[in-house]
């Protein structure tokens, strides 16, 4: 039995994303007074009283987006509809009852679904009485909340239980994405049409138009029988471009999707040259120590006119400092090498997971030291005395040793070098701690 859903409709600017964020506890989808700011659906898995379902965050109805992707909302709005166990329809007590609100519920009226009608912005007891007009919408009972104040989401979620269609005798949780993939990238390097590659749907908006993706767009994807989780963010601009609000949340979500990732798979345009945003963005991958794929699409465009050793040169010049991340060409719009792709990823993120054994990892690094002695410093030579494992995600190791300030930057990248090439963690980014041995009264070491 497939995990329910409840879909949040409405116009535009009655509060749908600030709602969806209340009900889910988090700030997920990006909440802006411009109206046609959520385009994409935006999904967060929820669990209240034993039960798990999906909430679904959509576009606004009847808003004439303003890069002409009106159709293409319209869509994403009426697969969640269809998709949906039950509809929030949402309106705004504060603005009263609109035809708009009133075309929404013409577009609902043959919608076989349970639907609750969700007053919202109603910030406080005496509003209540504005909000019985939306009766005249003839969707039942009506419930008055507000986002904002934090009224009534009690009462909200337990009329929302109420509806949920009954679990199955063979309902279970939901199993847990094995990998968690972020897919980034500056704008239109193809991001959006790769994830609908991964789900074998139009799961997300796409189109030419820079900036089509606002939110961070998770969808659940299965390869070999195996549950992941693909993360679409919003194509990134230069840090001096970000005019709005929207491209300062935009690029927000884009930076906690890599934070949360398993693995991040950087997106360039094979036609284009590497941008000071794609060094940007290698550089935040790197700074927070995520397994990344260089991923170069839009092969198909390029085969035949430059050979993949001139990219692969390119990639390896420009990010010297991440030599040994992996790099992928693929089409995602025809899917070729993209099994391949996951795959690797899938490798990357067992390399990630690994955990040596502290005895193997002091052969390695007692060898290390024996083939390249640390330089000497103030006629002293800094001493290793033996090393551990202390965390997986991303693999970080102490070693503890004399005089951690004598080991140059040069030192520390040789033995980095060595920890990778001797152990499997060959192509994930490792965290080195180089920590002073301590000794206590008794002259024993701590």
């Amino acid at each position: 039995m497939s995990v329910p859903k409840i879909v949040i409709v409405g116009r535009p600017n009655v509060g749908k994303s600030t709602l969806f964020n209340w009900l889910a506890g988090r700030r997920l989808a990006i909440t802006d007074n411009r109206p046609g700011v959520t385009r994409d659906r935006v999904s967060h898995l929820m669990d209240e009283e034993d039960r798990f379902f999906e909430l679904v965050d959509t576009g606004g109805m009847g808003m004439q987006d303003e890069d002409n992707l009106t159709e293409q909302v319209e869509d994403q709005i009426d697969a969640a509809i269809e998709e949906a166990d039950v509809v929030l329809f949402v309106v705004d007590t504060r603005a009263g009852l609109t035809p708009l609100d009133q075309e929404v519920a013409k577009r609902l009226r043959y919608v076989d679904k349970p639907i609750i009608c969700v007053a919202n912005k109603t910030d406080r007891e005496a509003l209540e009485p504005q909000a019985d007009e939306f009766y005249k919408l003839g969707r039942g009972k009506l419930i008055r909340v507000s986002a904002l104040a934090n009224r009534n989401k009690d009462e909200l979620m337990q009329m929302i239980m109420e509806k949920l269609p009954p679990p199955g005798d063979d309902a279970e949780e939901p199993s847990a994405p094995g990998m968690k993939v972020a897919v980034v990238g500056r704008r239109n390097v193809g991001k959006s049409t790769f994830i609908n590659t991964l789900a074998q749907a139009e799961r997300v908006i796409v189109s030419e138009i820079p900036g089509t993706t606002r939110d961070s767009v998770d969808v659940r994807f299965e390869l070999d029988g195996k549950t992941f989780l693909a993360i679409d963010t919003p194509g990134l601009t230069r840090t001096k471009s970000i005019r709005t609000d929207i491209d300062f949340y935009s690029t927000h979500r884009a930076q906690r999707s890599i934070r949360r990732a398993d693995v991040a798979l950087l997106f360039l345009d094979a036609a284009d040259r590497i941008s000071k945003t794609d060094k940007q963005l290698c550089s935040y991958i790197s700074e927070h120590y995520k397994p990344c794929i260089f991923v170069v699409n839009k092969w198909d465009l390029q085969y035949g006119k430059m050979p993949t050793e001139k990219w692969v040169r390119y990639l390896r010049d420009t990010f010297q400092t991440m030599w040994y991340t992996p790099i992928a060409f693929i089409t995602g719009q025809t899917g070729k090498n993209v099994k391949a792709l996951l795959n690797h990823a899938q490798m990357l993120y067992k390399q990630s997971l690994h955990r040596v054994q502290t005895a193997e990892l002091n052969k390695v690094v007692h060898a290390a030291v024996e083939r390249q002695e640390p330089p000497l410093r103030k006629n002293r030579r800094p001493k290793i005395f033996y090393g551990t494992q202390v965390a997986v995600q991303p693999p970080t190791v102490v070693l503890f040793c004399s005089e951690p300030s004598a080991f140059s930057p040069q030192y520390r990248r040789y033995l980095l070098g060595v920890l990778r090439q001797e152990l499997d963690f060959g192509e994930v980014p490792i965290k080195l701690y180089l920590h002073e041995r301590v000794r206590d009264e008794q002259g024993f070491a701590k």
